[in-house]
């Protein structure tokens, strides 16, 4: 699965398909301007959560996004992006 991130819009893809924020924040609402990464904040925990309810079920996602947080979304560059994630390590 390829993510991309464009820092100056703060817009992601998984596999060149929009990630939005709107389905993430109805579960919890970390941040209501949307997706950020490169940190441990609000912005990165909503994006943590969008990618893993694209992957799994809303209850595995719920209990797993702030781990994936810290382990991938924090680490991540404060600039544009473009990552390789497999999938099969967080399902």
């Amino acid at each position: 699965m390829k993510i991309k991130g464009d820092w100056k819009t703060r817009r992601i893809w998984i596999d060149g398909k929009e990630l939005l924020p709107g389905r993430s924040q109805k579960v919890a609402n970390h941040s209501p301007d949307g997706f950020n990464w490169g940190y441990g904040g609000s912005g990165p925990a909503q994006l943590a959560l969008a990618i893993l309810l694209r992957l799994l079920p809303k209850d595995k996602a719920v209990c797993r996004y702030q781990k994936f947080k810290w382990d991938v979304i924090a680490r991540l560059p404060q600039s544009d992006f473009e990552i390789d994630l497999d999938p099969e390590g967080y399902v």
